[in-house]
């Protein structure tokens, strides 16, 4: 399944990974990797994490404060958000219009 990312996703990709980099040398890298895991598990299983709403679902990472927020389409899934969850979590609904 292809996927792609919002604009806006990319930067909030781009900078919590440039954010990790500056806390720690090669942090980012590992914050990309686990990433890559989530966007793997979502291109196999789309339906099976956690439903924001009709069209919206989340899959958390597992060593990061984030989720990717996306949704799915016949053979796309559209990254909405790479949200950190403990800072303004909903922030990503007015992307949605």
């Amino acid at each position: 399944m292809k996927i792609r990312f919002m604009e806006e996703a990319q930067v909030e990709l781009d900078d919590a990974m440039e954010f990790y980099q500056n806390e720690r040398h090669g942090l980012g890298q590992i914050f990309l990797q686990e990433i890559l895991n989530v966007l793997e598990r979502i291109a196999n299983f789309p339906q099976a994490w956690h439903p924001l709403s009709d069209n919206t679902r989340r899959c958390q990472t597992r060593r990061f404060p984030y989720g990717v927020i996306y949704s799915v389409f016949q053979d796309e899934v559209l990254i909405i958000a790479v949200s950190h969850l403990h800072r303004k979590p909903n922030h990503w609904q007015d992307r949605l219009n």
